[in-house]
């Protein structure tokens, strides 16, 4: 019964010595949170561990054509691989738990099992993913959205961040897309993560197993109405896009909680963007998120009718694009309730999404989450402490060995 943490063993220092080689990469020394954006320097140089670490373990890494590398222990040509892994790009000023802990625990998952003398009847393989966040080209999990065809290959080739650069640009080609043949060869599909809530700090385990990913996505909002200047313009002349920007936050969290849904609008443009200057657009970014997808449906569209009705009023019109939207993801039942058996251990939802939520529309998909004391995600309060993330490696190892040895 997986229901302790590990407190000492050469394991816990292999973690250590592990963590604490990427540990620096990408990290900003006033916030303390990474910038670890996909495909820049950070991101680029986290890449190139991964590379090492393959070739340490004699694993041959190749990549899909859209961002995406995969290293394989065993037939790189073989089908009925388990595929595991996650990501290492970063929100801005995010933790350095949330994608890079399932990386660094899959290779010492590897470890081991080797260590036990395990060797696989299937192929077992290690991926990272390109972009999960999308916080630098807005669409999140673009690398398995496009390994997967869940994305058109033009627009995500078109995609650019904040500098003008595209994507594929910045992959240095444009991204292959859709790969049935790759992606038919994975039997199963384990992703570990950061708990990104204090579930299990509540129920004192510090691994659990996730049983769905609630339905969520991104939204742009676009005000626009007439630049001005600040000290000329009279209020009642006014048509201020920063006013119905301001209305339609507070609405969206109104209608979310009514709902018992999620809304936050955490990034927003302003144009002139001058202190002495009415706006002529602002631009905001509302994620929502709610456990039903009628849920999700009816709060998107309750704030873009009250954003309407607000920009009448304020003389003001308002657009809404839907940039990225995933649907409810119930993990495969069957790996799941064979997980929790196995390791004895919680079942959870989330609220978050990730590669294996896009995954698991192709393959059989399941998730593990290892305990975060402070509950806090995708900020530099984000946390895990070793022993428990020595517990992830062990459950990750029996889940690895559970899938691959006949």
């Amino acid at each position: 019964m997986l229901t302790h943490t590990v407190e000492e063993g050469p394991l816990l220092n292999r973690f250590r010595v592990l963590w604490d080689e990427i540990a620096p990469i990408g990290r900003d020394a006033r916030s303390g949170g990474y910038l670890r954006y996909a495909l820049t320097e950070p991101e680029l140089r986290l890449r190139e561990w991964f590379r090492a670490q393959a070739d340490e373990r004699g694993m041959p890494v190749a990549e899909d054509g859209n961002g995406n590398l995969f290293a394989w222990w065993g037939d790189p040509d073989g089908r009925e691989a388990v595929l595991t892994g996650s990501h290492f790009d970063s929100v801005p000023h995010g933790g350095g738990y949330d994608g890079p802990l399932g990386i660094v625990s899959a290779w010492l998952a590897v470890d081991e099992l080797r260590a036990a003398g395990v060797t696989p009847d299937r192929p077992l393989v290690v991926a990272t993913f390109v972009e999960e966040e999308g916080a630098r080209f807005g669409v999140p999990c673009l690398g398995s959205r496009l390994l997967t065809g869940q994305i058109d290959v033009d627009r995500a080739a078109a995609l650019r961040d904040a500098a003008g650069v595209s994507f594929a640009e910045a992959l240095g080609a444009r991204p292959a897309g859709a790969d049935p043949a790759l992606v038919g060869r994975f039997a199963a599909f384990v992703e570990l993560h950061v708990e990104q809530g204090r579930a299990l700090v509540e129920q004192d385990a510090p691994v659990a197993v996730a049983s769905a990913i609630w339905p969520h996505g991104r939204w742009r909002f676009d005000f626009t109405g007439e630049g001005n200047h600040a000290g000329t313009t009279r209020m009642a002349d006014r048509r201020d896009p920063m006013l119905t920007y301001a209305f339609t936050v507070l609405a969206a969290n109104k209608e979310a909680r009514l709902r018992d849904a999620h809304a936050t609008v955490g990034r927003v443009t302003v144009e002139p963007n001058a202190t002495n200057a009415i706006p002529s657009r602002v631009t905001g970014w509302l994620d929502a998120r709610a456990a039903e997808p009628q849920t999700l449906t009816g709060l998107v569209e309750a704030v873009r009718a009250k954003a309407v009705e607000r920009a009448r009023r304020d003389g003001t019109e308002v657009a809404l694009t839907e940039e990225s939207a995933t649907p409810l993801v119930a993990f495969d039942h069957g790996l799941t309730d064979r997980l929790a058996r196995l390791l004895a251990a919680p079942v959870l939802p989330t609220g978050a999404g990730h590669d294996a939520g896009v995954l698991a529309a192709q393959v059989p998909t399941a998730m593990l989450f290892v305990r975060n004391p402070t509950g806090v995600s995708h900020s530099p309060a984000e946390s895990a402490t070793d022993p428990d993330c020595a517990a992830g490696v062990v459950a990750l190892a029996r889940v690895l060995k559970e899938l691959t040895c006949r």
